[in-house]
Formats: C-alpha cells, structure tokens, sequence
C-alpha cells in the first residue's frame, strides 16, 4: 500500500481526476451531472493504525511501502507526522512516543498503536502488545490517560483492558441537526467524519418527503444512515450481521430519540429469503414484515458490490440508494440495476484525498423502459 502523498496545494487537481474517471465509467448510463463533495485536503482520518517500530532504545511510528521492483518486499517508513490523520492524532503522536520512551513498561513488546479521535477532540488509543499486561501496566496507563485528557485500551493476546471506555461519541451536523454516534473501538466507522456529514446530507435530500413510506437499509454498520434518514420515512427496517455494530446501532438509536426504525441482526442473503417467506424463526417474527410499505432501499455494501441476486432483490424497490466505496462493481451492478431503474443523482464523495479510492453514490428510481448498461 502507498502512503499518501499531500499536497493540499494540488487538492483540486486530485479531485479532478477523480471527477473525470467517474464521469468515463458511468457514461455509458447516462446519469445526471456528477455532483462533488469535495474534503478537507488534510488531517481528514478520524482513526488510523500504526505499527511500533523498535530500534536498540529507540521506538517510532511505522507504515509500509511495497517495493516496486520487487513487490515481496517491504520498506519501513518512519512517521513523526502523518499529514491523513486528524490534527488531534498528529498532537497525540509525539506525546504518546515520548512517554513510550520513558517508561519500559509501556514500551516493552509494545506492538502496534490505534487511534480513534473524533472532530470534537475525544481520543481513545488502543496499544497492541505482544505480551501479557498485567497490574503495573494498568498502573502507568491510567497515568498516562489523565496526563493526555485520552482514553485508553490495552491488547494482547487473549488479553483486552478498557481503562475507561471502549468507545468514543462522534457529533456529526447534518441539516442543521447534531446527531450522536457511539463508534466503538476495532468496529467499523466512517473514517472521514466531514465527508460522512456531507455523505448523510446528500442521501437526506434524495429521499426527503416519503414520510408515508418505509425505508429498508442493507449493510446498516453503527446505524449512521439509519439515524440521519429515520424522519424522512413512516419507519425503518436496517439489517446489519455485526453483533458489535447492531449494539452500537440500538445505542445509537437511543441516543437520538429515534423511535421509528428496527435493527434486524441479519445478512442480506438471509433477510432476501425472510422477504421471500423463505426464512422463518424469532427474528424474523419480531421484524413484522408484513407492517411495512417499503419503497426505497438503501445499501453501503462492501467492495465486493452486490452479487446478481441481491441486485434482483433490490431492483424490486422504486428507489434505490446505493453507496459505493468501489465504482467498478457499481458500475457491474448498474448492468443489472440498469433495467430496471435510471440515476436521478450521480454524487463524489472524497473520502479519501490523494487515493485511487473513489467513494460515490447514486439514487435509482423506477423507470417505465430500463436503460441498458453497455
């Protein structure tokens, strides 16, 4: 993997190769003009990892680069700085290292480091050991907690101590609403916390005004579309296989009064079967699908994409949501998709500036005579 390059003063002709190679790649379904989000061109991760590097009594933060001339082989890249991550894990690296470095019992076997910050400044550090942690580690970790205002957890193997919590709340505005998510640590989160504002705002907008109707969401994480998009529909259905993402979701749902919307521990594969009447059992029966009016569904699927049958699945709805973090397989599910339905939006999400990542998302509604893909 490459370690970013940034230069903010390029910022805008990053994005505009972006820009252009997902207008080549949709062209030929016609979508309305691209929108684009653009982010801040640096300090945008809320979380990153770093391996621990040691050197005689020396220690540094560390990433890798693959040799081009030989892709088996790996250079160590020392990072006092990292311009990606947020400016409260560049304040945080010295001062952790520095301590590190003072005391043996935080260095000893010390493995790898996590962060996970939030754009209010909240701080949880996770530090990876290849050794068992015991009383005198505890000891100078609660230290080194009050001494940095942070919250720490200490791993090794079979090993896992929350000092304090084991979760942060991130505060996202979006339409003028603060909306509270707990992120809990190792679990998946948006890790551009600006861009996921603008993510949650743009998907708002296209679906605003069915509150008559009922909203299912695939793939539904800690709950971070359900949450923003709940008063927009009658209710909501989200299914998620994550036991630690569908908690966080209840908590989450909880924490901003939202009433109207059910988190269903389950796959796609098994809540496709579940619509079909092909799936029975306790969760299904406490899901009540039989109360629901869907109209629009909404999934944020792995890189992977869709396979054919959940495409045929959710072509059967008359608006689609779909969030993309890979444009290729979006563009192969379109093939299908595009049969059926037609982009209304077409949206660029920069989520990760001065990648080849390309975050997009488009909204499909039905049409009369589907446009095919070429």
């Amino acid at each position: 993997m490459a370690i970013p390059d940034i230069q903010p003063e390029r910022y805008n002709e990053q994005l505009a190769q972006k820009r252009a190679y997902l207008e080549s790649t949709f062209a030929p379904f016609n979508p309305p003009a691209l929108e684009v989000f653009e982010s801040p061109p640096s300090h945008y991760r809320q979380r990153c990892e770093f391996r621990i590097w040691h050197e005689g009594d020396d220690l540094f933060y560390a990433m890798f680069e693959v040799n081009p001339a030989n892709p088996k082989e790996k250079q160590v890249v020392r990072l006092d700085q990292f311009a990606v991550a947020s400016e409260s894990i560049n304040a945080l690296m010295p001062r952790l290292r520095e301590a590190f470095l003072k005391s043996d019992e935080l260095r000893r076997r010390l493995f790898q480091v996590e962060f996970l910050t939030t754009l209010s400044g909240e701080a949880l550090v996770t530090l990876i050991y290849h050794r068992p942690l015991g009383e005198a580690w505890e000891q100078e970790a609660r230290a080194l907690e009050a001494e940095l205002g942070i919250m720490i957890i200490g791993r090794s193997r079979k090993q896992r101590l929350v000092l304090t919590r084991d979760h942060v709340w991130e505060q996202l505005t979006v339409d003028g609403r603060t909306l509270d998510y707990q992120q809990v640590e190792n679990s998946f989160t948006q890790p551009n916390a600006h861009i996921c504002q603008k993510m949650l705002g743009w998907a708002r907008e296209v679906t605003a005004g069915r509150q008559k109707e009922d909203l299912v969401e695939l793939y539904c994480g800690n709950g971070n579309f359900t949450i923003a998009l709940a008063d927009n529909f009658r209710r909501v259905l989200a299914t998620e296989i994550s036991r630690t993402s569908v908690a966080s979701a209840n908590v989450n749902l909880e924490a901003n009064k939202v009433t109207n919307a059910y988190i269903a521990r389950m796959s796609a594969e098994e809540f496709a079967l579940a619509l079909k009447g092909e799936k029975g059992g306790r969760r299904v029966a406490e899901m009540a699908l039989d109360d629901y009016r869907f109209s629009t569904v909404l999934v944020d699927p792995p890189r992977a994409g869709l396979d054919e049958q959940s495409c045929q699945q959710i072509s059967e709805y008359d608006q689609i949501v779909y969030i993309s973090c890979n444009p290729a397989t979006l563009a192969e599910n379109l093939q299908v998709l595009g049969k059926t339905h037609r982009i209304e939006r077409f949206a660029l999400f920069d989520q990760f500036p001065f990648t080849d990542h390309c975050e997009c998302g488009v909204w499909l509604t039905r049409s009369e005579i589907g446009q095919e893909g070429a």
